[in-house]
């Protein structure tokens, strides 16, 4: 799977914070938990204040991250000790791990049925395990190389990308059975669910996102992007796609599939998500340790927040919850 060259520690850049820094503290806030995979720890920051307040060690290079606010916890998968871990939202130390045999990267929550999905690289596998305590239940096929994985907003999917398989396989999410599985372009790395449940896919190989209807297995449409997409996001009505080897966000119609917006982002942006008040988008820039924030509305990075080395944040990463005073 794919490793960070080395680099150095970014500077900290602030882009237009003034305003702020010196509004109001409301009492939630959004915070980033951001996998650092080159230094081996979260970095959390806090989009209000644009910050980090705190840097946990995570051993093992970790990449794939899940926050889920329902269940208090966030969960990080490391590649290269092969360990999931589960941390609570403002704990310093994991509350359980678990070590799994094959290749884990991307890891993803069911909510509303307590349960973990993990991908596995190497063996073309889910692993399904209890977010209490990492039981492991289950084991689902996909095709080759999963990466990404996603929940549908209700809870109803889980969808895996399927690499060198060129695919996305869908799952009933309640009963675990297979229910397609759809050709999208070329390498599909991340996917991603729109709110209205339409899955979309990263193609890294064919600079494509994918649209598909999960419950036919329908491919709706296709939207192009610059070079190496690899992680989807939505907002205002719009879809925000990282472009690896292009250091920009791809934006296009959600509606239409057509090119809106190219933005300047920090060096090789990996994961990306949106804030709970679907207002801003947050991109992990790998090459360049840092974390850019987006104004979906006019689409400018208004804020950037030096992370940890090799920051990642491979799925869902942002969470709202109370300021810590």
């Amino acid at each position: 799977m794919p490793w960070k060259r080395s680099s150095a520690n970014s500077t900290l850049m602030m882009v237009g914070l003034v305003a702020v820094l010196l509004a109001p503290r409301p009492a939630m806030a959004d915070y980033a938990y951001v996998t650092n995979q080159s230094s081996s720890d979260l970095s959390i920051i806090d989009l209000e204040r644009m910050t980090e307040v705190r840097r946990i060690p995570v051993p093992g290079m970790p990449a794939g991250v899940a926050v889920s606010e329902a269940l208090c916890a966030v969960f990080t998968v490391s590649p290269d000790s092969k360990t999931l871990r589960r941390f609570g939202l403002a704990s310093d130390l994991p509350e359980i791990e678990r070590q799994l045999d094959g290749g884990p990267i991307g890891v993803a929550v069911d909510e509303k049925r307590h349960r973990v999905f993990v991908s596995d690289w190497y063996n073309a596998r889910v692993w399904v395990l209890t977010a209490d305590d990492l039981t492991l239940t289950a084991m689902l096929e996909t095709g080759s190389a999963p990466a990404g994985l996603a929940i549908s907003p209700d809870g109803r999917w889980l969808a895996t990308a399927d690499r060198d398989s060129n695919q996305v396989s869908i799952f009933d999410a309640a009963t675990l059975a297979l229910v397609h599985r759809v050709t999208v372009g070329e390498r599909p790395f991340g996917v991603t669910f729109a709110p209205d449940g339409r899955v979309f896919s990263a193609d890294v190989g064919s600079n494509t996102v994918t649209a598909v209807d999960p419950a036919s297995g329908t491919v709706l449409g296709k939207a192009k992007t610059r070079e190496r997409p690899y992680g989807l996001a939505f907002a205002e009505g719009r879809g925000f796609v990282t472009n690896q080897y292009d250091d920009t966000v791809s934006v296009f119609d959600a509606t239409t599939y057509a090119p809106v917006a190219v933005i300047d982002v920090g060096g090789y942006p990996e994961g990306i998500d949106t804030t709970g008040d679907g207002l801003r988008v947050a991109v992990a820039n790998w090459d360049s340790n840092t974390l850019s924030v987006i104004d979906a509305r006019t689409l400018k990075v208004v804020g950037e927040v030096a992370t940890g080395d090799g920051p990642r944040a491979f799925g869902l990463f942002l969470a709202a919850r109370m300021q810590e005073e």
